[in-house]
């Protein structure tokens, strides 16, 4: 078989990518999808020998560790050889259970216990164990990556807790906030998806054909083959789904995908709103030794992690939205479009373990322009227009809103105006001071508090 050159190879996570996301390339890579197969029906002979009641003879002790020994082999060499024995099967698991007839051959002793590789399986039971093995290791690697972002942003709104910002809804001038609490947002946001996300793993199914037991049961019905597979599934930290078809119906998954969504377009919105900011010159880029802007405009420092970040992030929506809404669909108890689409699972979660990774990387870079946000808070006074209406509320004017809009509605008020503004107020010398005291850099609320909690 030809071996393609890695920069023949079409798929970016193969190349440009590869060592950005080099623990979730080896954990979905076929090889380790085959050795986890391969592991799996051997511990599936033990645990029949072991387990399985009288119909099974128990395995001596050198028995017992020559097909410890087998599993412990498995190597490269191991995956090609299953690779050349699937070009002739054309079917993988097949392929898996032959190599390991070959490999038990090895070892006069198992023998008489080569009838039960693959025993009273089905190709699914070994895939959805398999997948849900492999899908639980990806979390974990997943989850690790995602914390480090979320500490970042948590490091980031407490040190800038009190720096004061101009906020912007629909892109207007808004009452002001703290750089320390937009981050807090999505520090909180992050958190609950993290949360979520760790309480969510795939189920497997061990059932047979359909789901049923048929095989094991006949072998023997006084044995309780649902508890036994549960235990079984148990060993490699996988709770089992008792009630299926030949296919774990994918739910599971598909609620991961959807978690992992929730927390790209978190995500991506982190990445616009700190694009905006950079665009604004709210915040400066570190400049690397080095790095080019531009090919033309030897000025220039984009926020190419941000935009990267963005751009990897919606890659993954689109393949964690299609697998969501294509794998629990099947055809009776089952067809096998599933299939091809479990092996593209690794793109879904490497697309945006790269998102973060990028996210993470130009959150390292920014640093606020700390001169830029006090002149935006100093050319906007008109965003205490909301302190002015609620202090004439408070002395019992009911159309306290109308009257400063027709006041400060589309104007830009300066310290000066703002001033006066108060000054011809029809409220108490008292209230008029508390405003007089007020700045769009101290009228803040609690922000402060709300990003340092």
């Amino acid at each position: 078989m030809h071996l393609m050159k890695i920069q023949e190879l079409i798929s970016p996570l193969d190349n440009r990518y590869n060592l950005k996301i080099e623990d979730l390339a080896n954990n979905f890579s076929e090889t380790n999808l085959n050795k986890t197969r391969f592991e799996i029906e051997i511990e599936w002979i033990i645990f029949l020998c072991t387990h399985g009641g009288k119909s099974f003879k128990p395995l001596s002790a050198s028995a017992k560790n020559n097909l410890f020994k087998i599993k412990n082999s498995f190597n490269l060499k191991s995956s090609k050889r299953i690779k050349s024995i699937e070009s002739r099967t054309n079917h993988d698991v097949k392929a898996v259970e032959y190599f390991i007839r070959e490999e038990m051959k090895r070892f006069p002793n198992l023998s008489k216990y080569e009838y039960l590789v693959h025993y009273a399986l089905t190709s699914e039971d070994i895939n959805s164990l398999s997948y849900a093995v492999l899908i639980g290791k990806a979390k974990d690697i997943y989850l690790k990556k995602l914390d480090i972002l979320i500490k970042d942003l948590k490091s980031k709104s407490r040190s800038w807790a009190s720096l004061p910002l101009l906020a912007r809804t629909h892109g207007q001038a808004a009452s002001p906030s703290t750089l320390g609490k937009e981050f807090k947002v999505f520090y909180q946001r992050l958190l609950r998806q993290k949360d979520i996300l760790k309480t969510m793993r795939p189920l497997a199914k061990f059932g047979g054909a359909t789901g049923n037991f048929h095989t094991l049961e006949l072998t023997d019905p006084k044995i309780n083959w649902l508890n036994k597979t549960n235990k079984f599934l148990s060993s490699f930290g996988v709770e089992q789904n008792p009630i299926t078809t030949q296919i774990e119906p994918h739910d599971g998954i598909a609620e991961i995908a959807h978690c992992i969504q929730r927390i790209n377009n978190i995500a991506i919105d982190l990445d616009q709103d700190l694009w905006m900011y950079i665009s604004n010159d709210l915040f400066k880029l570190k400049l690397k030794d080095g790095e080019i802007g531009s090919s033309t405009m030897p000025h220039k420092v984009n926020p190419i992690d941000f935009e990267n970040s963005e751009g990897n992030l919606g890659i993954s929506n689109s393949l964690m939205g299609f697998f969501a809404e294509k794998l629990p669909k099947s055809r009776l108890q089952r067809d096998l479009s599933d299939s091809t689409v479990l092996r593209n699972i690794g793109m879904g979660f490497a697309y945006s373990y790269l998102g973060l990774t990028s996210c993470l990387s130009g959150l390292n870079k920014i640093q606020p322009n700390k001169e830029k946000a006090i002149h935006e808070l100093s050319s906007n006074w008109q965003v205490l227009s909301e302190a002015i209406q609620i202090v004439m509320k408070i002395e019992g004017y009911d159309n306290a809103y109308e009257e400063i809009k027709k006041l400060t509605r589309g104007k830009t008020i300066n310290k000066d105006s703002y001033h006066e503004l108060v000054e011809n107020l029809k409220i108490s010398r008292t209230s008029k001071n508390k405003l007089k005291k007020l700045t769009p850099a101290t009228y803040l609320g609690i922000a402060s508090k709300l990003a340092k909690s």
